[in-house]
């Protein structure tokens, strides 16, 4: 063991069980998986558990769509979910349910702690009513324009463009998304918990938490906002858990959805000897608990949770990590191109092994999106995996077989070298700890060139012709395979089957993490079995083509249309101006915005503009820039903007005005 054993839990969100899982899924599981593969690896005690996440409106309604029962529907799509997880080596040490009697019984325990402590209170509310379906139509089944920041087509609970979250009767122009109509107002009693009294709490979970930075500055603006009390009931019809001591009211599918966590733990601990729930769970517990979830859902994993576990009697995680989106060749997935695929389908064609370091190779502990660009793959499986890393033990392993019975040499040709190896060990479990593995896998590979070089400097296969140099071959050769099997203890959280049978080639029984740092010496190997077949570009080819949805052309063009581009039209209708700045002062209370007053000739407009890192306001007083003169305003905290500037550039200090030719004038429009 590398340090001192710790206890950990590790959760990954739970999917939604209404459909099939795809390749935007795996991006979760698989991050969780490695870092999980990771810590046991070290020899630590970690327990990765998961369950389905069953209840609410959407399961309620495809199932009577489908003329089934809802623990039916969810019951086929949780094997399937299973399955393929399975198939892509992620092992959980407990899959449950959240429609089960461990999680009721704790969502039970906690809404009685909160009712006792004054945190849960009743009002009665306005709410969506779909008078054609006859029943409330929960956030997500409303979709209009968003009240913050004017973006279209959004759902009812939050917006995918600014992140502001709201009730669905703040929505612009609401549409039912069941019926078409518009909803009615219609008042029902609702419960309610108090999330403003927790923000002291909250804040210091925040701080101890080790939240990533732009986690931690989007719970800053929540905090800014104000905390919002939140509705933890709905209304029947619904597919959930009863309240207590009602007839028609159910717990929000949120409040019971995070306590699977919890309830699947439970579950695994009342059939597993010695493993105690609270040991994990109470207050003054050492063992350390990470929930891996997608940046979607972080209000709710890092406000409500921790405040109602706080209330409830419960510790709160040691940290929640957040992941972006998956894009494929950089756009949103998209079932006419193809590039919607199922996890199936990909497991159809491809080896998944293939799929977990490409993600590897690309993830990193923010919250930025990371894309499957399928030609990169094609190439990095086939330079890093087949032509670098095993291309090292079947260089050498032929050599050990033929020439000396599969035995390797008693002492190492370099030892100087593999302490390089060995050296690296403790950098690149950082990097795993951190969930920096796209640093792990390029240190990782830089290993397996300095390998290469290694033999091809030495040509073992020209020394073999030589008889004076047969002794040289085997230690080229030992060389070879020790800093091969090194790379392979290292790899083993991201390719787990391929250093499974590397492992069985060496003649090992099991691996840990400072395996890598002692070498295999005169030890019997089996004859060695490729380990990896190059991928090519027609699987790939065939992959997308079983995914793409047969549609027709028009309906085809529309939907590509709608998905990536506006029409020229559209774009016509942009004023983009010229504008002088007269005035830029910092924003009080705002850490990012400068308040900028524009000449634009006829006009003078007030804007707000994210600029305050990368510009001193007197530097800009005077200086020309180019505004969207038409843009609706936009009402703020600090007040309102009345247009945009353009600017470019990935932020932080690296934000560049763009700035018309000498000669502009205000007011001057740009073609």
């Amino acid at each position: 063991m590398s340090d001192a054993q710790r206890k950990i839990l590790v959760t990954s969100a739970l999917p939604y069980v209404n459909g099939s899982p795809h390749m935007g899924h795996l991006v979760e599981y698989i991050q969780t998986d490695i870092w999980v593969r990771f810590q046991k690896l070290r020899g630590h005690d970690c327990i990765y558990v998961c369950a389905s996440d069953a209840h609410g409106t959407p399961i309620m309604l495809k199932a009577r769509e489908l003329g089934i029962t809802p623990e039916e529907l969810t019951a086929g799509y949780s094997a399937e979910f299973v399955n393929d997880f399975a198939d892509f080596g992620i092992e959980f040490d407990n899959f449950h349910t959240t429609h089960s009697p461990e999680n009721e019984a704790i969502v039970r325990q906690m809404y009685a702690a909160l009712r006792e402590r004054g945190d849960i209170y009743t009002r009665s509310i306005e709410q969506s009513y779909d008078e054609k379906e006859g029943m409330f139509l929960p956030d997500r089944f409303v979709r209009g324009t968003c009240p913050r920041c004017k973006s279209e087509d959004q759902r009812g609970d939050a917006c995918e463009v600014c992140g502001a979250a709201y009730a669905p009767e703040d929505l612009i122009d609401p549409v039912s998304v069941l019926s078409g109509t518009t909803p009615v107002k219609r008042e029902s009693e609702h419960y309610f918990f108090k999330l403003g009294n927790y923000e002291e709490t909250l804040r210091t979970w925040m701080q101890e938490s080790a939240l990533d930075k732009n986690v931690a500055a989007k719970l800053e603006e929540w905090f800014d906002a104000g905390l919002q009390d939140w509705d933890i009931s709905r209304d029947a019809p619904y597919f959930g858990f009863r309240i207590p001591d009602t007839e028609d009211k159910y717990f929000y599918v949120w409040l019971d959805a995070p306590v699977g966590y919890m309830a699947s733990f439970k579950h695994l601990c009342d059939r597993t000897d010695g493993l105690e729930f609270d040991d994990y769970w109470k207050p003054d517990s050492e063992a350390e608990v990470y929930h891996f979830i997608g940046k979607d859902i972080m209000y709710f994993h890092t406000l409500f949770w921790p405040a109602v576990l706080k209330g409830a009697g419960f510790r709160q995680p040691t940290s929640v990590y957040a992941h972006g989106f998956l894009t494929v060749d950089g756009q949103k997935m998209s079932k006419s191109r193809g590039t919607f695929i199922k996890a199936r389908t990909y497991l159809d064609n491809l080896n998944p092994e293939f799929l977990r370091y490409y993600y590897a190779a690309k993830l990193g502990p923010t919250i930025e999106d990371i894309d499957l660009n399928l030609e990169d793959f094609v190439a990095r499986v086939n330079s890093d995996l087949v032509g670098k890393l095993v291309n090292i033990a079947s260089r050498c392993a032929g050599f050990i077989n033929k020439r000396f019975g599969g035995e390797l040499a008693g002492e190492l040709a370099d030892a100087e070298l593999f302490a390089e190896f060995a050296a690296a060990s403790e950098s690149i479990a950082g990097h795993y700890e951190a969930r920096e593995y796209s640093k792990a896998m390029r240190l990782i590979m830089a290993l397996a060139d300095k390998a290469n070089r290694y033999i091809d400097e030495h040509k073992p296969w020209v020394m073999a012709k030589d008889e004076d140099q047969q002794a040289d071959v085997q230690l080229v050769c030992t060389q070879g395979i020790n800093m091969f099997r090194s790379l392979m203890v290292y790899l083993s959280p991201v390719i787990p089957v391929v250093a499974e049978n590397a492992r069985a080639f060496l003649n090992e029984s099991g691996w840990q993490w400072q395996d890598a740092s002692t070498p295999l010496l005169g030890k019997a190997l089996p004859k060695f079995k490729p380990l990896l077949t190059r991928v090519e570009a027609t699987q790939v080819e065939r992959m997308v083509e079983q995914s793409k949805e047969s549609t027709p052309v028009a309906d085809s063009q529309a939907e590509k249309q709608d998905d990536e581009f506006i029409s020229i039209d559209d774009f016509m209708k942009v004023d983009l101006r010229i504008a002088r700045i007269e005035k830029a002062e910092p924003v009080e209370g705002a850490d990012k915005l400068l308040a900028l007053t524009l000449d634009l000739g006829d006009d003078k407009r007030e804007v707000f503009a994210g600029i305050k890192a990368a510009y001193d306001p007197e530097t800009l007083v005077g200086r020309h820039v180019i505004v969207v003169a038409n843009l609706a305003p936009r009402k703020m905290r600090f007040g309102v903007s009345e247009g945009m500037v353009l600017a470019a550039g990935p932020g932080g200090e690296d934000i560049f005005l763009l700035s018309p030719d000498d000669g502009a004038k205000p007011g001057m429009r740009v073609k």
